[in-house]
């Protein structure tokens, strides 16, 4: 069947529609919402996360509904839209709202910027739709700011900060300076792994913040190095992060000095080559090349990215795989029924094995504690880290009774 995208800047957003096939009518939904289903990835297309979300995380949902026609054979059709939010709330929001009105999306995915998720999620819990974030990693999206039918799906500030922080300060590297974004996703990510850094017995001697976006951190990277730290912590992601990297190579900061990213991805490392970031220490819920059923379906990735898959990337086939099998246990796309279903059944897919979904909305899943290697030790492309550590599912994430969001029942 042919198919297309075509993805959106502002309020205009094109769709693919992917057919189904016939099924037994024991799992054929009762009730969807303008007789098909409606996905979104809104994401970013032109900034600094659109090599780790953007288009790839509209091929990834792309992907996962093909797979689950494949699979499931289900009763009803599936269109996906794309948008671009710039990186700003208002535009996210905006299009959001269009989606929801207009064109009856039903679920919102991908969403890689913490402030603008909080906007669509309030946006959402008002017309009672479904918004599964892999891209922002603040907490509050399952604290605070929590919703019946919003479910944070592949890493947060927390999930971060438990893997390398922690390593890093137990291995003695006990005093750290932070260069941070200055913005939301920055303030979270450093907020991560200063929690994580203090419960090790370490010690943060200073920071110092960079707008998003930023191409100059000479600044930062100077004040870091005065401070003596044994460990420089990188509060921000995506370019930004490669970017610092990059000019603190330049700065000769390593190996005097240990970089600890909080949000590196594998596209980054890429980019920047093993050179630079050899002997960087990272968190990341997915790689490539870690098992054989992530090699297959990564390199099906490849084939059209050109680019091995980011964990967001490969958190958004997962989370529109996991909705798309809920609604179809629900028989229906109405939010709450869909996302009780999905809480239901356990994640096992490419991305995460035995995952569950918590009251708050936390998709908890086991995180991947990686070193990047030094060049002589790749011995294929895109063959870039040394798995460290394992960290089980129940200690990535904090703990449910940590918990403030509403909707988690408190015991007596």
């Amino acid at each position: 069947m042919k198919s297309f995208l075509l993805s959106c800047r502002a309020l205009a957003c094109a769709a693919l529609v992917l057919g189904g096939g016939i099924v037994q009518a024991a799992t054929k939904p009762e009730k969807l919402s303008d007789g098909e289903v409606r996905i979104g990835v809104l994401t970013d297309l032109s900034g600094v996360y659109a090599d780790a979300s953007g288009r790839g995380s509209v091929l990834a949902a792309q992907m996962a509904i093909d797979d689950f026609n494949a699979q499931a054979k289900p009763a009803f059709k599936i269109k996906l839209l794309s948008g671009d939010m710039q990186l700003k709330p208002d535009v996210g929001a905006n299009i959001a709202r269009t989606w929801f009105d207009r064109e009856g999306v039903d679920m919102i995915v991908d969403l890689p910027s913490s402030a603008v998720t909080l906007a669509v999620m309030n946006l959402a819990n008002e017309k009672s739709r479904v918004v599964i974030p892999t891209g922002p990693a603040s907490l509050r999206i399952t604290n605070e700011d929590c919703s019946p039918t919003t479910i944070h799906w592949a890493y947060d500030e927390y999930s971060q900060g438990q893997g390398t922080a922690r390593a890093i300060t137990e291995a003695g590297h006990k005093t750290w300076f932070f260069i941070e974004a200055d913005y939301a996703g920055g303030r979270a990510l450093r907020a991560g792994f200063e929690e994580a850094v203090k419960a090790a017995g370490g010690q943060i001697v200073g920071a110092a913040r960079h707008p998003l976006g930023a191409s100059d951190f000479s600044s930062q990277i100077v004040q870091a190095q005065s401070s003596k730290a044994a460990v420089i912590g990188m509060a921000n992601a995506a370019g930004d992060s490669a970017n610092l990297v990059k000019q603190a190579a330049e700065f000769g900061v390593t190996p005097k000095q240990i970089m600890a990213a909080s949000l590196t991805h594998i596209t980054d490392i890429h980019g920047l080559g093993l050179k630079a970031t050899q002997g960087m220490y990272l968190t990341d819920g997915f790689y490539w090349d870690r098992d054989e059923a992530s090699r297959t379906w990564s390199k099906r990735f490849f084939d059209k990215q050109k680019k091995m898959p980011t964990m967001v990337q490969a958190g958004t086939y997962s989370a529109v795989l996991h909705y798309l099998k809920g609604v179809n246990a629900a028989g229906t796309d109405e939010a709450k029924a869909a996302v009780t279903a999905m809480k239901s059944l356990p994640v096992n897919d490419v991305f995460a094995r035995n995952g569950h979904i918590r009251e708050d909305g936390r998709m908890v899943h086991d995180m991947y504690l990686f070193e990047v290697k030094k060049p002589e030790a790749s011995k294929y492309p895109w063959d870039y880290y040394t798995l460290k550590a394992t960290i089980p599912a129940d200690k990535a994430f904090r703990p449910l009774s940590q918990s403030t969001c509403k909707y988690v029942k408190k015991a007596v």
